[in-house]
C-alpha cells in the first residue's frame, strides 16, 4: 500500500510540474501511459495485453491485465495465461478459452520498477519541455517580446520570460548605450532559435532593423492596418536610422503619420532606441529621386545613376557636401544601405554659383508635377536644367515642347546671361 501511495504521490507531483511547464493534459497522459507500458514491456516482454488508464482529474491511474483462461495443467505463460482455478476467483462463470481481466498494482512490481518509472518520466518531461520551448519561440522569430533581466554578464544578458524560460541577449545585439540592472524589463525581438542537441537557445536582438520595424508597427496604427508600408530600413544602432515609407492611399501622408503630431509617435520609438535619430522619408521607385531623398537634408544639384552596377554619382554645392556625408559619414552610409546603391559624392564646381536656385523655389510658376519630372532626370536646380539641351529635356523628362519652353523661359528670366536652348 505504501508503494502505491508513493507512486500516486509521484503522479501528483508530475501533475504540478505539468502546470508549471505548460505541458498540455493530452500530452502528459500520453507520456505517462507510454512510460508505464515501456516498464511493463521491460518486465514481461510485452505490454499488448495491458490497459493503462490515466485519470488526470483525480491524479491516479489504473493498470488492467487481460489473460486467456487455460486448464490448470496447461499454463505456459503466466503473463498471458491464467489457470482456470485462479480465473474463477475473478469470474466464477468463466470457462477455458475465455479472457479475464484483473487489476494490477504497479507498486507490487517493486521499488526498482518505481524508480525506473520516475527516471523515464523525468527524462520524457524534460524532453517535452525543450520541444515546447523550441516550438513556442520558433513561431515568435521576428516578433517583439518582453522579459526581465536575471543576470548580467560581460558578453550577454540572461533574461527570464513570464514562464521562467531563459533567453539570451548577446552584447553584439544590444544598443551600445543599453544598460540594465537585475529585474529590469527589456523589449527585444526574437532573432533566432538554436536547437543544437535538442537544447534550445533563444537569441534576442535590439539592434536588428526588424526591431525598429516592429516598433513602428506598434506606434503607428496605419502601418499595422496595412495603409502604410515600410519599404526599406537602414540602421546604425544607437546612432541614426532611415526609414522609407509608402502609402497606397493618397489621403494619407505616410511621413506625417509615422512622425505623429509634434513627433508624438516617433518620440516613443526614439526613447526605446536610446535616442537613436530616425529620418522618415517617402519611398519612390524612381531611384534618382529615392537617392535624393535618402541623402536628406542635403540638396543635390545633379545625379548620374548606373542601374546595372547599382552605383550613383551625386553632385552638390560645396556647402551641401558635408550635409550629404553627415557626421562621421553616417548620412551617406545610411543612404547607401537604404537605397542599396554605392553613392559617390562630388562637389559641383559649375553649380557652385551662388545665384543658382533649386527648382522647388519655382513652385509658384512651374507645376509640381513638372518639377518632379525634371528631378527624375537628375535636374534639381535651375542651372542644371538650363545646361541641358532642349530636345534632350523633351525626350528624357517626357514633357510637351510647350511645357519645356515655358520652363526654360521662367528659369532663364532669373539669370540675365542665360538664354533658352534651341
Amino acid at each position: 500500500m505504501a508503494r502505491k501511495e508513493e507512486t500516486i504521490s509521484m503522479i501528483d507531483s508530475l501533475a504540478e510540474f505539468k502546470e508549471l511547464k505548460n505541458i498540455d493534459k493530452e500530452t502528459m497522459i500520453s507520456v505517462l501511459e507510454d512510460s508505464f507500458r515501456k516498464e511493463i514491456a521491460k518486465m514481461f516482454g510485452t505490454d499488448e495485453n495491458y490497459d493503462v488508464i490515466i485519470n488526470p482529474e483525480k491524479g491516479d491511474f489504473e493498470i488492467w491485465r487481460n489473460r486467456r483462461v487455460v486448464a490448470d495443467d496447461q499454463l505456459e505463460d503466466a503473463n498471458l495465461q491464467i489457470k482456470l482455478t485462479n480465473a474463477r476467483e475473478l469470474d466464477p462463470k468463466c470457462e477455458v478459452g475465455e479472457d479475464v481481466t484483473d487489476e494490477v498494482h504497479f507498486a507490487d512490481f517493486g521499488r526498482r520498477a518505481i524508480l525506473n518509472l520516475r527516471q523515464t518520466l523525468a527524462s520524457k518531461i524534460l524532453e517535452l519541455q525543450k520541444d515546447s520551448l523550441y516550438a513556442k519561440y520558433k513561431d515568435k522569430i521576428g516578433h517583439i517580446i518582453s522579459a526581465d533581466v536575471y543576470q548580467v554578464w560581460k558578453k550577454e544578458i540572461l533574461l527570464l520570460d513570464d514562464d521562467g524560460n531563459e533567453l539570451l541577449l548577446p552584447k553584439g545585439e544590444q544598443i551600445p548605450s543599453d544598460f540594465y540592472r537585475k529585474g529590469e524589463p527589456v523589449r527585444a525581438i526574437v532573432q533566432r532559435v538554436d536547437n543544437d542537441n535538442n537544447n534550445p537557445k533563444i537569441i534576442l536582438s535590439r539592434t536588428d532593423k526588424v526591431f525598429l520595424q516592429r516598433l513602428f508597427e506598434l506606434e503607428v496604427p496605419e502601418i499595422n492596418d496595412g495603409l502604410i508600408t515600410i519599404k526599406a530600413i537602414a540602421r546604425i544602432p544607437g546612432e541614426r536610422a532611415k526609414v522609407a515609407v509608402e502609402s497606397y492611399d493618397d489621403r494619407i501622408d505616410p511621413v506625417g503619420a509615422c512622425v505623429g503630431m509634434k513627433g508624438s509617435r516617433i518620440h516613443g520609438i526614439v526613447r526605446e532606441l536610446r535616442n537613436e535619430n530616425i529620418d522618415v522619408i517617402n519611398y519612390t521607385s524612381n531611384i534618382s529621386l529615392f537617392i535624393q531623398r535618402a541623402l536628406s537634408p542635403a540638396k543635390i544639384s545633379s545625379i548620374r545613376v548606373n542601374e546595372e552596377e547599382h552605383k550613383a554619382e551625386v553632385y552638390l554645392r560645396p556647402e551641401e557636401v558635408s550635409l550629404a556625408i553627415g557626421k562621421g559619414g553616417l548620412n551617406i552610409k545610411l543612404a547607401c544601405m537604404l537605397t542599396e546603391y554605392a553613392i559617390d559624392v562630388f562637389r559641383d564646381v559649375d553649380g557652385a554659383d551662388e545665384e543658382d536656385i533649386y527648382l522647388d523655389e519655382f513652385s509658384d510658376e512651374i507645376d509640381d508635377w513638372v518639377i518632379d519630372a525634371l528631378k527624375n532626370v537628375g535636374c534639381y536646380t535651375a542651372k542644371s536644367v538650363l545646361a541641358m539641351n532642349r530636345s534632350e529635356l523633351i525626350e528624357r523628362a517626357d514633357l510637351e515642347e510647350q511645357t519645356v519652353d515655358d520652363v526654360l523661359a521662367v528659369l532663364s528670366a532669373e539669370f540675365e546671361d542665360e538664354e533658352p536652348h534651341e
